[in-house]
């Protein structure tokens, strides 16, 4: 069995996906064959992998930090958001139901554990190290009973965990301290200690706090990583987007030719895979900014319509926003509109849906010659084609299906004039296409225009990816960091009390103490590479509290293909109808 690491973090958005690619691009450049790890995402942002699995996109950008290929064994479990108490349920790649969050933390969610350490037992016999990210807190108690992809799994594989916190919001020592200090015995004996995220201004002053966090905690911090600014790395939920800010803070070259190109983007709701911009944002001479007022799109010279994961809402929302008025007379006066997945959809003439918002038959804004139906299978693709002379890759994740009933063909959609639609992700980021679609942009909103020669949207990921890397080789105690990975956490971490609370009847949580409650030295890292202190597989039915019985989960893949758990699948699709 490999090594292994769970990267938590105090706070949903702590830099936990960032820090995870960036030790797998630490590891990778020194020789270790690594792959990352997420037993289950929340996330509108996916991707599409080769064999047409559908998983969390920053589990993809963490696979290319690693340089290896993404599969579903690396993020097993994803929520996709349709509403506020309800998400499309995702099981190694495949949809299958939508959930309620009561229903799916009510015992559905326990029953997904067997599948999520298949995938991660499966990695593990593959690679020399697996660095798994956490979701949110290790520490919502409320939630600790069913968790599958903080304690749950660190406790499954005997995973040594560092949690990190984002500084810059304040009250990290707060948050390192009472993160810890609500976990069970049990659960703290893993936590090996923090890393600092975001930091500004002189280390020297911040190390004082991070003594006396040592003291009360007995456990070290393994560095504190700078504020960066403009990494432009895939980012987990796009509802978290600023609606006035810029994409990306990272400075660019200035424009080519003699005027900048304005791109506005619909900041619609359930807005998915919002990346599809990042590469237009790296041109030189092109601003996108995301919008929610019709005033806004007035001086763009390019509106874009995203993918979302409500179409009719998304419709509904432009409408009563006065957007999708703004849109119409746009595409009467020539002025350039691109619709991506469900933006294509809203450009449409007719939307059938009896599968995502049940509407029914709704009618589109008219700007297209397309009409289309929602099928309860979902399209998982990676097409490559070719548009504008230009050859053209991406990746589909639509539940729609497209009837074109005209116009000149456009990556399986169609163009109209200066509006263009398609189901395809991604294509932005194929450097020769996205430079001739600018031009036409350009020339269609009269800006004297011009794209870079020789902008690079692979090499610039690349580089960026490298940021990372260096962010933790120069900045993080990466031999501390190795030990943990490879030995596991150190014995004889203190507890801290108060611990977690009960979880009521039928599964409680210990509060009991640890073995040495006097803290540990800061350099006690070399852990004893036995069985009994890391394990050699995963530990999963260990105790009552671990791992709940019953679970009924298919475990040859010619019961149930890639691992999946047949209990699950029942489950999810009985929740559904």
């Amino acid at each position: 069995m490999s090594g292994g690491l769970l990267v938590a973090g105090t706070t949903s958005d702590a830099g936990k996906s960032v820090v995870t690619a960036g030790i797998c691009r630490w590891l990778v450049r020194r020789g270790v064959k690594v792959a990352p790890f997420k037993a289950q995402n929340m996330s509108l942002n996916s991707f599409v992998t080769r064999e047409g699995a559908e998983i969390g996109r920053a589990q993809a950008m963490q696979a290319q930090a690693a340089r290896v290929e993404p599969t579903a064994q690396m993020n097993p479990v994803l929520l996709k958001p349709g509403s506020d108490r309800s998400s499309q349920v995702v099981l190694m790649g495949k949809p299958v139901g939508e959930m309620s969050a009561r229903g799916y933390h009510g015992g559905r969610q326990e029953a997904l554990l067997g599948t999520v350490t298949d995938c991660l037992e499966q990695l593990r016999s593959t690679y020399d190290a697996v660095i798994c990210e956490g979701a949110g807190s290790p520490a919502e108690i409320n939630l600790r009973r069913t968790d599958i992809v903080n304690m749950g799994i660190a406790r499954a594989a005997r995973f040594p965990v560092l949690v990190v916190g984002d500084i810059d919001r304040g009250g990290v020592f707060a948050s390192f301290f009472g993160t810890t200090a609500l976990l069970s015995a049990e659960d703290q004996a893993l936590v090996a200690g923090y890393l600092v995220n975001k930091f500004r201004g002189d280390v020297s002053l911040l190390e004082p706090g991070l003594d006396m966090l040592y003291g009360l905690t007995g456990r070290r911090t393994y560095g504190v990583l700078p504020y960066a600014h403009g990494l432009g790395i895939d980012e987990e939920d796009g509802l978290r987007v600023s609606l006035r800010g810029a994409v990306r803070e990272s400075v660019v070259a200035p424009p080519q030719g003699e005027d900048v190109l304005r791109v506005a983007v619909c900041a619609v709701p359930l807005m998915s895979n919002f990346t599809d911009v990042d590469a237009l944002a790296a041109e030189p001479g092109v601003v996108v900014r995301f919008v929610d007022r019709a005033e806004e799109l007035a001086d763009a010279d390019l509106v874009i319509v995203p993918g979302t994961r409500g179409t009719v809402k998304a419709l509904t929302w432009l409408r009563e926003r006065g957007l999708a008025e703004a849109l119409v007379r746009r595409a009467a006066g020539g002025r350039p509109v691109l619709g991506i997945c469900g933006g294509f959809q809203v450009l449409g003439e007719r939307i059938e849906d009896e599968v995502e918002s049940r509407a029914g038959v709704v009618d589109g804004l008219g700007l297209l010659p397309v009409r289309i139906r929602f099928d309860r299978d979902k399209t998982l693709a990676r097409p490559v084609g070719s548009a504008l002379g230009e050859p053209v890759e991406g990746y589909e994740i639509h539940h729609g299906v497209a009837d074109v009933r005209g116009g000149e063909p456009f990556l399986d959609g169609c163009r109209v004039g200066a509006v263009w639609g398609t189901h395809w992700h991604g294509s932005l980021e194929s450097d020769a296409f996205r430079r001739r679609f600018l031009v036409e942009v350009a020339r269609a909103a009269g800006r004297r225009f011009v794209p870079a020669p020789d902008t690079s949207f692979g090499v610039l990921r690349e580089e960026q990816l490298d940021r990372l890397g260096d962010l933790v080789e120069e900045h993080a105690d990466t031999d501390a960091l190795w030990r943990l990975i490879e030995g596991g956490a150190p014995g004889g971490l203190p507890f801290v009390p108060p611990g977690a609370p009960p979880l009521g009847a039928g599964a409680p949580e210990s509060r009991g103490a640890a073995p040495d409650p006097t803290p540990q030295s800061p350099e006690g890292l070399e852990c004893a590479g036995s069985a009994g202190s890391r394990g050699q597989g995963l530990e999963v039915a260990r105790s009552a509290e671990a791992t709940p019985r019953g679970l009924g989960l298919a475990r040859s893949a010619e019961a149930t293909p890639q691992g999946l758990g047949e209990a699950a699948v029942v489950h999810v699709d009985q929740e559904a109808k």
